[in-house]
């Protein structure tokens, strides 16, 4: 590397639903960007997350959990948003769990198979095995059965092992110029970023009991002095999922509401003004149109 040159490259963080993407992305950038919990196919859609050092510029891609059985058009979006993220990125971070190897595992390292950028297997979650001496033979075996260049342990939740992840993912990134402002984290919108936060409460609070048939869209984002008003639309596909959501006497959407602007006064620096109404409208996750009107696009 010449002296005094900059590297600048996009990373893809990919793997199976559930294994750790968005806590590991949160961890690296030190901030909270994306949404996780504990339920599979939390994230839907591609996130760009940008950690800007003296001389490198990491962009890191979080993707939705590639998952098989592509059922509706939302499933399909989803794993389209990760087959273009893994097609133009100069280094691929493959995440699987702990001492699992599942058959969905499987199926990502099978995607990886063809593409050119080097893959870095991440063992995440290593700190709860409790027999530590059995994750460097599997270590070992992982690197003779798959197609990657190194594997490397970690824990995206307790920060173990990432600065020793970046510096193998900086050596990698080619030389170039910052392709963002130094000061910049993301591609994203301060209004998908709010939608995300709402829907990220919602499926912390309902758990099991609301499907994957609910999206948020922003209806308002309007800053008057001092104050961020923001009204946003939660659409289900059915009249009891709507009743689910708002709770009794309306309880648990004005939690939702409560916990969503805690989150966004945070990450907006302002005093936040949230406004939420819940509404159906049938068939949305599984039509094209509709999904592309609520900004599931193929960016």
């Amino acid at each position: 590397m010449t002296k005094n040159a900059h590297r600048c490259g996009y990373i893809a963080i990919v793997g199976r639903p559930n294994v750790g993407k968005s806590t590991l992305l949160n961890h690296i950038l030190g901030q909270k960007l994306s949404i996780t919990s504990r339920k599979p196919q939390t994230t839907r859609h591609k996130l760009l997350g940008i950690k800007t050092t003296e001389d490198t510029q990491f962009i890191y891609v979080d993707t939705p959990g590639l998952h098989q059985g592509q059922k509706k058009a939302i499933n399909r979006y989803m794993n389209r948003a990760v087959t273009t993220a893994i097609q133009d990125v100069d280094v691929v971070l493959f995440m699987i769990e702990k001492l699992q190897w599942l058959p969905e595992d499987e199926a990502v390292a099978q995607r990886l198979a063809e593409i050119k950028s080097p893959v870095i297997l991440v063992i995440n979650k290593v700190d709860t095995i409790d027999d530590k001496e059995t994750l460097l033979p599997h270590m070992q075996k992982l690197l003779e059965q798959v197609n990657v260049q190194e594997v490397i342990p970690v824990s995206a939740l307790n920060n173990q092992n990432l600065d020793r992840l970046e510096e193998i993912i900086r050596v990698r990134l080619p030389e170039d110029d910052f392709f963002y402002a130094e000061d910049q984290i993301t591609d994203r919108s301060s209004r998908f970023l709010a939608a995300e936060i709402i829907r990220e409460k919602i499926t912390r609070q309902l758990g099991d009991e609301l499907p994957y048939q609910m999206t948020v869209e922003i209806e308002e984002f309007t800053q008057e002095g001092k104050i961020l008003h923001i009204n946003a639309l939660i659409l289900v596909e059915r009249e009891g999922q709507k009743r689910i959501l708002i709770g009794d006497k309306g309880d648990r959407l004005k939690k939702i509401g409560q916990q969503a602007r805690e989150d966004m006064q945070v990450l907006f620096d302002s005093k936040i003004m949230l406004k939420t109404w819940v509404k159906v409208k049938s068939g949305w996750s599984d039509d094209e149109r509709a999904l592309r009107s609520l900004g599931y696009d193929d960016r």
